[in-house]
């Protein structure tokens, strides 16, 4: 874990309300897993008092080295409504990696990606983490969700990638109007994978541990809850665990991904 001063290298619109922000980094961040994440704060900053919490979405190489990070974002408050004000050159604070990501098995052939919206955001290093340790990226697939088609995001990414996709949105703007979870259920039972990795709203992470669950399919979920420290000082980011017993894990440290046969949603 490092906190750092750093340089703001870009910070592009990507859609309606949606950014990509480059930083540099330490080169240190080369260990960093799909998964991690980064508290971010404004150096100086009065409001929002304090860090907020941004998934790694991608890892910025030069020349095989690790020189920045990438974070993409969605402009929902007065937080994130600043960040995306910022200019290149810009200096902002950042603390991570953070927490702990999503885990691997060379057992691991088929693997479904389920992404809801801005929980995308983790996913497309993932992707790429997967390629590289020999996952077959050409009979994986990535199920891609949002509220419409404006909240359908790195399609390009996941392609290049070589990962089929399939497409819903609620609106039915593009692809297939229903939930995500729809077609998941569909694919799930003609071809079970050898596991599902998710990130998004809870409601779509509910119903894709219920799909894990009904096909004895191991599931990964990425929590996205509000943390006020990333470091487990708060405990302002419980997630309840099952057992008989009432408990609870914290996404800062025990998470934010969670293996799903242990936490309620």
């Amino acid at each position: 874990m490092y906190q750092e001063k750093v340089k703001v290298l870009w910070n592009q619109s990507v859609g309606p309300e949606y950014y990509r922000i480059g930083l540099t980094c330490n080169h240190r961040y080369k260990d960093a897993r799909p998964g991690q994440f980064v508290m971010l704060r404004f150096p100086g900053q009065i409001t929002p008092f304090l860090r907020r919490p941004f998934s790694i979405h991608k890892l910025i190489s030069d020349n095989n080295q690790t020189i920045g990070i990438e974070l993409l974002y969605k402009v929902v408050g007065e937080g994130t409504k600043k960040l995306s004000m910022i200019q290149v050159d810009d200096i902002v604070d950042i603390l991570g990696p953070l927490g702990n990501g999503f885990t691997f098995s060379r057992h691991y052939k088929t693997v479904y990606i389920v992404a809801g919206g801005i929980g995308v955001a983790p996913l497309v290093f993932l992707a790429t983490y997967l390629r590289a340790k020999g996952v077959d990226t050409a009979k994986s697939k990535v199920f891609l969700g949002g509220r419409s088609k404006d909240d359908l995001l790195c399609r390009d990414e996941f392609i290049d990638i070589g990962m089929k996709i399939q497409v819903t949105t609620d609106d039915g703007s593009e692809g297939d109007q229903c939930f995500i979870t729809h077609p998941l259920d569909v694919a799930s039972k003609g071809g079970r994978p050898d596991v599902i990795y998710a990130c998004g709203p809870l409601g779509m992470l509910t119903c894709v541990l219920d799909i894990a669950e009904k096909y004895r399919v191991p599931c990964q979920v990425s929590i996205e809850t509000a943390m006020a420290c990333g470091m487990g000082a708060c405990l302002g980011c419980a997630v309840e665990k099952k057992g008989p017993e009432k408990a609870y894990l914290h996404a800062c440290l025990d998470g934010p991904v969670f293996d799903a046969g242990i936490i309620k949603i």
